[in-house]
This record gives C-alpha cells, sequence and structure tokens, in this order.
C-alpha cells in the first residue's frame, strides 16, 4: 500500500463530516444549483437570441440574493485615482489589476479592469460574478463587486498583498524566497480551494485553469484560487466528464483534456500537480528561457521521478538545502501521483490534501533539524563536486 493510500481513509471520514456541516453553495442548496446551472446554460448561447437571454439573466444577478454588490464606473474611477498607472498591481491579456481604496466601504480593493478587446469576455466575466457570489469558503478569492456599466467590464477583489504565487517563485537575486514550510502551507490551502469547488459545492465546479498565478496571498501567505472565467459545472448525474472546447494555460492543461477536450475533476488534479512541482522546484511550468530538454516542467522531472536517487536535483536550488528529505520525497510523489498520464490513476483531490497536510503539520524541532542539517551537508556535497 503507497504512502498516499494510507491517507485515503482520513479524507474520506474529513469530507462526511465537512458535507454534515456544509449547506450547498453559498447557503441555499437548491436555488444556488439552479441558478448556476441556469446562468451556465445561457452563457453558452452564442446567438442573438441568447445574447437576449444574457441581459436577461444579468439583470437576475442584479435582483438575486448574491453576495457582489454592485459598484458604478465613477466609484471605481475615484477608487483607483482615475486609474492611476502609479496603481497598477498586474497585467496581462485580461487586462490590468489596480490597487485601490473605497471609503464608502473603508477597504483596500484590488480592482481588475478587462480590455474590452481581450481574452476576458462578457461571458467568461458574468460567470466569474456568479460563481464567486455563490461560492465561499476561506480558499477561494472574495470577490467584492463589480461594474458593468456600459461596456465596462470590472471586477473588485479583497486586497491580496502578497500578490500572486507565480511572482513568489520568480524573484530577482537578492530577495528571501519561500522557505520550505511556507509552500507546503501554500500548496495545502490551494489544494482546499479546489476540495471545496469538486466536493462541497453543489453542483461541483471544475476550476479548469487552475495556475501559479491564479494563487494569490494574503499578508500571512494563505493562498485563494482566483480567476474563475473558464470554470465549469461538473458533469450531471450518470456523467464522467464535461465535453467543452479546450481552454486554460500551456504546461498545465491535462493531456486527456488537452486532445480531447473532456473535463473531469481529475483534470484539475494535473494542473495541481504541475504547480505543486513549481512550488517544489522553483522552476516554472514552461521556460523558454532553460535549454531545450528542460523547457518543459513536467518534461523535465518525468525520468527523475523514477530515480529516488535524483529527487534532490528537482528542489529549488534557493532553498539551500534547508528541507527534510523525508518530506521532500513524500512531496515529490504526490506531485508524481497527480502526474500520472492516465487520469483514472491520479487521486482525488481530498487525498491529496490529506497527504499534503501532513506534509505541512510542524514536526518535531529536533528531528526536523537534524533532516534539515543532513540534507543541507547533501547539498553543500552536490554544489562542491560541480565546481
Amino acid at each position: 500500500m503507497s504512502w498516499l493510500s494510507c491517507c485515503r481513509s482520513d479524507a474520506h471520514h474529513r469530507n462526511v463530516a465537512c458535507k454534515k456541516k456544509t449547506v450547498g453553495v453559498g447557503g441555499n442548496n437548491n436555488n444556488n444549483g439552479k441558478s448556476l446551472r441556469s446562468f451556465m446554460h445561457t452563457l453558452s448561447l452564442k446567438t442573438d437570441g441568447g445574447k437576449q437571454k444574457l441581459d436577461e439573466e444579468i439583470q437576475k444577478i442584479r435582483k438575486a440574493k448574491v453576495s457582489a454588490r454592485i459598484f458604478t464606473f465613477r466609484e471605481l474611477v475615484v477608487a483607483t485615482d482615475n486609474f492611476n498607472p502609479d496603481c497598477l498591481i498586474g497585467e496581462g491579456g485580461f487586462g490590468r489589476v489596480y490597487q485601490g481604496y473605497i471609503e464608502s466601504i473603508d477597504q483596500v480593493v484590488a480592482v481588475k479592469q478587462l480590455d474590452r478587446n481581450g481574452l476576458q469576455g462578457s461571458r467568461e466575466f458574468f460567470s466569474e460574478v456568479l460563481m464567486l457570489s455563490l461560492v465561499q469558503h476561506p480558499s477561494l478569492v472574495n470577490l467584492i463587486g463589480y461594474c458593468a456599466d456600459g461596456d465596462q467590464r470590472i471586477l473588485v477583489y479583497e486586497y491580496m498583498p502578497n500578490g500572486s504565487l507565480d511572482h513568489l517563485l520568480d524573484l530577482p537575486p537578492g530577495q528571501q524566497p519561500l522557505d520550505w514550510n511556507t509552500r507546503m502551507k501554500i500548496a495545502v490551502g490551494a489544494a482546499k480551494g479546489l476540495e471545496y469547488l469538486h466536493d462541497f459545492a453543489d453542483p461541483p465546479i471544475i476550476f479548469r485553469d487552475f495556475k501559479a498565478s491564479n494563487i494569490l496571498l494574503d499578508a500571512n501567505f494563505n493562498p485563494k484560487l482566483s480567476d474563475f472565467g473558464l470554470a465549469k459545472l461538473g458533469p450531471t448525474e450518470g456523467k464522467e466528464h464535461v465535453s467543452t472546447r479546450v481552454m486554460g494555460t500551456y504546461g498545465y492543461c491535462a493531456p486527456e483534456y488537452a486532445m480531447t477536450g473532456k473535463l473531469t475533476v481529475k483534470s484539475d488534479v494535473y494542473s495541481f500537480g504541475v504547480v505543486f512541482l513549481e512550488i517544489i522546484s522553483g522552476r516554472r511550468a514552461i521556460d523558454l528561457e532553460r535549454p531545450t530538454e528542460e523547457q518543459n516542467l513536467v518534461a523535465w522531472a518525468e525520468p527523475l521521478f523514477k530515480d529516488r536517487q535524483k529527487f534532490e536535483l528537482m528542489v529549488d536550488p534557493l532553498l539551500k538545502g534547508n528541507y527534510p528529505i523525508k518530506g521532500l520525497c513524500q512531496a515529490l510523489a504526490v506531485a508524481a501521483m497527480c502526474l500520472q498520464e492516465e487520469a483514472e490513476s491520479r487521486p482525488l483531490i481530498a487525498d491529496v490534501v490529506t497527504a499534503i497536510e501532513f506534509l505541512a503539520r510542524p514536526k518535531d524541532t529536533e528531528n526536523n533539524y537534524e533532516d534539515s542539517q543532513r540534507s543541507g551537508r547533501l547539498h553543500d556535497k552536490s554544489a562542491r563536486e560541480e565546481m
């Protein structure tokens, strides 16, 4: 029996206990589930009639008992000092993110202004509004509100002072890297976000775009999943997968989804495996600045997974040996299971959570110190041999 398998009974008992305490998505199980399915069906329509239906559903959001506030464009202009470039904290194919302050709620916020010609359209925008209004969990970013004045599409989130995980895994020289324990804390928190979406949301939600840049970190490095624009509802009863056009980010997509468009919760598990490997190694999923054979993280790691003697080649050198060897081996075992080619061979995210929770637990100080020191000596020896 594998070490990961030993965690499965714990995961089952925890899930049973949690489901007894959980009342659907956002509290009203039946009504919210129906609203979500109805709205997502409307979003899939592409005809002119579908656009009219979309407008009707938008009005339903405005009247529904959802947590998101409606802001005017003027309010957000004031909050960001007219979208001042000095307030810019991020940008990409979707648009720009600004730090702002909304006086009426006395809160610092992150304001995501979507590019009207960008990668995220109205369907993805309203999908995110509804989903984040109906799901609440400590590992999901809190959507405070949105603005849909005219052709403006703006999302207002809680502000996360430590930014996104991808930036912290690619720090400039001289900055303090994340230590091992913080990395495990981030991994288990992110996995819990997926676990909530897969096992406790009703209907279940497949994230579909799980990657390091969509994991935001608060002041204490607690992770929260963000950007639900590509999220899909899980398969209905009796079906095993959702068929959809392939979306997501190269390097993170599960192979069966990339090839066939068949999406399951195990697709998210694969993406989690990629991110977990990024957390352990400090490498990007795709890094074109590395030698050709190292540009794809998963392809680079596959042969190393097969040789336990090479596990230490997969850990972030910025840790300088400050990690428990046993913990490293167990973490890589979890990552390897998540990255299985066949979806059926991957664990459920609940099993992953249980396994990583074990890794993130504080260990006996003396044993942990000795393990870390032994790792440090091996790291120093390896460095000398390379010189």
